[in-house]
């Protein structure tokens, strides 16, 4: 099987960007692939971001806690870079072609991480849409 990563995923993959776990998240889930036992937590912070009279939720903050392969790690790092400071409904339109994309590509047999960790985010958003309410700030 002939693995050849791209520059881009290899720079994620030996550096990734949002690595690590935020306290008392807004919003967090965590995925995992049974076929190859790939894991993925990701968790958010929720801000406001105020554009004219319009009040939006925006992504504060992302991290990711990855267990798994070079293309598992680089695909969430990357996944969380395009999520930092977008909205809700803009994060939440991230798609596995935009990651692989973003990536420069990946092998066949590791397009299922993308889909891993786009699924973490969506579920980490609806993780705070779920729980946003009742949630108290202090």
């Amino acid at each position: 099987m002939n693995l050849s990563y791209s520059k881009k995923v290899l720079q994620h993959f030996r550096n990734p960007k949002n690595m690590g776990e935020i306290q008392n998240p807004d919003g967090m889930a965590m995925v995992g692939n049974p076929v190859c036992g790939d894991v993925m937590k990701i968790y958010l912070k929720i801000g406001d971001k105020q554009t004219g009279d319009k009040k939006e939720k925006i992504i504060k903050d992302i991290k990711f806690q990855t267990l798994g392969c070079g293309a598992a790690i680089a695909t969430s790092s990357i996944t969380t870079q395009m999520a930092k400071g977008k909205t809700l409904a803009q994060a939440e339109k991230i798609s596995k072609d935009q990651v692989i994309k973003g990536l420069e590509g990946l092998p066949a047999s590791k397009i299922h991480c993308s889909m891993l960790a786009v699924e973490a985010l969506h579920k980490a958003i609806k993780n705070y849409k779920k729980l946003g309410n009742f949630k108290t700030k202090s």
